[in-house]
C-alpha cells in the first residue's frame, strides 16, 4: 500500500468515525467468503456499516478524531479488525450475537458508545442487552401514558358513577319511606292502647 493510499485509506475511516455514537471493533477471521458476505448483508439490513480495516490505519484515524480519545480500544487493534458503524447502540453486538449461534466469529474486540468503552468479548452480552433510544423513548412514554389513561379512564366512568350513586340514593330513600310510616302506626296504634288501658 503506497502512501497516498494509506492516507485515502485513514481519510474513509475518519469518514465513518466523524460524527459516529455507536463504534465497534470486531474480529471477523476465520469466516470465509459466504459467511462474511452473508454478516455484511444482514449488516446491511439493520443499517450498521461495516469495514474491514488494517489495525495500524484504524488507529491513525482514530488518533485524528476530535473530542474522542479512542486509545483505550488501541490494544485490541489485532489480528483481522472490522469496524462497525450504527445508529442504534446495540444492534452490532445483537447481530454479531446472532451470528455466533452457528459461527465461533465474529468476535466483539471493543466497543465505544453513550461516551463509555467497551473491551473483550465478555461484553457482548451487556452490550446486547442495553435498550437503544428508541427503546427507552417508548417505555418512557408508555409509563407517562399509562397514569394519564388510569385518569382519563375514570374521568369518563365518573359521570356514570356519580349518576348511579345518586340513583341509588333516590331509590333505597323511597322505599324506606313506607317502611319507616309501616312502624309508626303501629307505635301509634300502642300509645293510643295505653291511655285506654289506664
Amino acid at each position: 500500500m503506497t502512501k497516498d493510499q494509506k492516507v485515502v485509506a485513514i481519510q474513509e475511516i475518519k469518514d465513518l468515525l466523524q460524527d459516529a455514537k455507536v463504534v465497534y471493533v470486531a474480529d471477523l477471521e476465520g469466516l470465509n467468503a459466504a459467511k462474511s458476505s452473508d454478516f455484511r448483508r444482514q449488516a446491511f439490513k439493520q443499517n450498521i456499516k461495516v469495514k474491514v480495516v488494517k489495525n495500524t490505519l484504524l488507529q491513525k484515524a482514530m488518533e485524528q478524531i476530535d473530542g474522542v480519545d479512542y486509545s483505550e480500544m488501541f490494544p485490541t487493534f489485532k489480528g483481522n479488525s472490522a469496524i462497525m458503524i450504527a445508529e442504534t447502540a446495540n444492534a452490532p453486538a445483537k447481530l454479531i450475537q446472532g451470528f455466533r449461534k452457528k459461527e465461533e466469529k465474529p468476535a466483539l474486540k471493543s466497543a465505544y458508545l453513550q461516551e463509555t468503552f467497551y473491551v473483550g468479548d465478555e461484553n457482548l452480552g451487556a452490550l446486547a442487552n442495553i435498550k437503544s433510544r428508541e427503546e427507552m423513548i417508548g417505555e418512557i412514554i408508555g409509563l407517562l401514558q399509562s397514569p394519564i389513561q388510569r385518569v382519563v379512564s375514570a374521568l369518563q366512568n365518573k359521570p356514570e358513577t356519580v349518576e348511579a350513586k345518586a340513583e341509588e340514593a333516590a331509590a333505597p330513600a323511597v322505599e324506606e319511606t313506607p317502611a319507616e310510616a309501616a312502624p309508626e302506626a303501629p307505635a301509634a296504634e300502642s300509645t293510643e292502647e295505653t291511655p285506654s288501658a289506664e
